[in-house]
């Protein structure tokens, strides 16, 4: 059968529909009912009910009838999967609404069904094309099944020729594989013809990931292809200097815009990533100038350089910007805007300021305290070393407290060697599920370890042994050349190492540093905490 213009599709064989993990079906053609009844809402079926009714002629009797998902669906608008104006353009619009709708119309499975009914040889539905596969992946990667059935939608795409020549088909199997950017990557490297929104995908899935240094290289490679960046994949590529402290691309990207497209350092999102850049750089002064120049500020460009004051901990001219919003451009603050200014209150320990905007902006802004918000104070509190009234604090939210809220008090304790509160703390968060993973239990230790429990702390470890805990290293990263090399302690796998170790001996020989037989020990035995001849070399540097 012809697929909507795309040429032949397979249908898939009996034991392809088997190992598709969508929901149970009595035969391909007829729906198990009673099984598919769970799995659709009563928002889902009203909304779809909707939008076929717009488009065909509805029975009058069939609306009142118990209706079931797919076929209840097209009964619903008086429809056989039979009736001769069932389009796919129909059933196409089923399948956006049931994999991208609102979160009380999505329903990603129902999405998965359908399109395993069009796929049936069995099926008198039409056959999908090269518009409906889209849809289907966006349901593949939000359904709530193991294993997913991305991969199998993928191979069936080769199958079919719709990969990689589908434009369409290409950007969803990328944003289906964008949470695992290294799978997304070799999507990306199979493509004949790349765009522009190919890149910004998989940078974007780099950032997101932590990977920000291969995002970069990606985007300096856009240039040798001769694809010309459009805003969106320069508002990902400075986004990344700034996760990566990238300066020199970041002020490479600014001048690119400047010399190329100068109009675009008026859209709120290149020029609010530029803000944010400069300012997680250290560079707030030129944070100022990108901001000062824009010609039109909406809230995400206000809040935006409100969080740009906050990470230097400048509060006082946080919180003047949320003064400023209304009277130089007409725009209120929201809640991102009041946080940032709290953030900056938070790291100028300025509590008493702080206190006083979570106290007043409902008032003064028309927004309602959420649930970062609290946190945020909380850490405030906590940083200062006032617990107790974090404690309370946390005792009057009119929310569940989450793990940030713990993990901040956590945090407190640590700094000020409150153990009760830091127990209550960890209790706390693993209730709610954040344990080892978390790094709870390695604080706990050290806060043991700082108050000479050491019976206490070794429990701890052996919990955490147990629970198979693996601790992310810190690491420090510095851009030479354009390029961002990343240590961590004790590194065996940095390409350089050998000279690093050498400079590092020749330093310690220069600066007469031993080691410290006992804290070696200590380093061993826990394996948590910092090495001394480390702490004796920073201290020394910053002396």
């Amino acid at each position: 059968r012809q697929r909507g213009g795309t040429g032949p599709a397979t249908r898939p064989s009996s034991r392809t529909e088997r190992s598709l993990p969508f929901p149970p079906t009595a035969s391909p053609a007829r729906p198990n009912q009673h099984a598919m009844r769970p799995y659709i809402p009563k928002a889902t079926f009203a909304f779809c009910h909707s939008l076929l009714s717009s488009r065909f002629r509805p029975s009058a009797a069939s609306p009142a009838a118990p209706l079931l998902p797919v076929q209840a669906l097209l009964t619903t608008a008086g429809l056989s999967p039979r009736h001769p104006e069932l389009s796919l353009v129909a059933l196409n619009s089923l399948l956006r609404v049931l994999a991208r709708g609102a979160s009380s119309q999505a329903h990603p499975l129902l999405a998965l069904r359908l399109l395993l009914l069009m796929l049936s040889p069995a099926s008198p539905l039409p056959g999908p094309d090269h518009l409906s596969f889209p849809f289907a992946l966006s349901a593949a990667a939000a359904a709530p099944v193991a294993p997913p059935p991305g991969p199998q939608l993928h191979a069936l795409l080769v199958k079919n020729a719709l990969f990689p020549s589908d434009h369409y088909v290409t950007t969803a199997l990328l944003q289906l594989h964008a949470p695992r950017p290294d799978d997304a990557r070799r999507v990306f490297d199979e493509l004949p013809r790349r765009e522009a929104i190919h890149y910004d995908l998989v940078i974007g899935a780099y950032a997101r990931a932590g990977m920000a240094a291969e995002g970069l290289a990606l985007f300096r490679a856009m240039f040798v292809d001769g694809v010309a960046p459009d805003a969106v994949v320069l508002t990902t590529a400075v986004a990344a200097c700034a996760q990566s402290g990238a300066l020199e691309c970041g002020e490479w990207v600014h001048r690119y815009v400047e010399s190329n497209a100068p109009g675009l350092l008026a859209d709120a999102f290149v020029g609010s990533a530029l803000v944010s850049m400069y300012a997680k750089c250290g560079c707030l002064q030129e944070a100022v100038r990108v901001f000062e120049g824009m010609p039109e500020r909406n809230e995400y460009v206000w809040g935006t350089m409100v969080g740009a004051f906050a990470v230097h901990g400048m509060a006082r001219e946080a919180v003047a910007c949320l003064e400023r919003m209304a009277g130089e451009d007409g725009v209120r603050p929201d809640g991102v805007a009041v946080l940032g200014a709290l953030s900056a209150c938070a790291h100028a320990g300025k509590v008493e300021d702080g206190l006083r905007l979570l106290k007043e902006m409902r008032r003064r802004y028309g927004v309602t305290p959420g649930h970062e918000h609290y946190s945020c104070t909380v850490d405030m509190l906590c940083r200062v070393g006032r617990l107790e009234d974090a404690v309370g604090l946390i005792g009057t939210m009119p929310m569940t407290p989450l793990a940030s809220v713990w993990g901040s008090l956590l945090a407190g304790c640590r700094m000020y060697g409150n153990v009760k509160l830091a127990e209550v703390a960890a209790k706390e968060l693993e209730k709610l599920g954040v344990g080892a993973d978390e790094g709870v239990y390695v604080q706990l230790s050290n806060i043991y370890l700082d108050a000479n429990r050491k019976d206490d702390a070794r429990r701890v470890r052996k919990l955490i042994g147990s629970r198979g805990l693996k601790k992310v290293p810190a690491y420090s990263a510095v851009e030479v050349d354009g390029e961002l090399s990343s240590f961590v302690a004790d590194d065996q796998a940095h390409p350089r190492r050998f000279e690093i170790w050498d400079l590092l001996g020749l330093l310690a020989d220069q600066m007469g540093l031993k080691s410290d037989e006992e804290d070696e020990e200590e380093e061993t035995t826990f394996s948590l905490r910092p090495c001394s001849n480390k702490r004796k070399f920073e201290n020394h540097v910053t002396d």
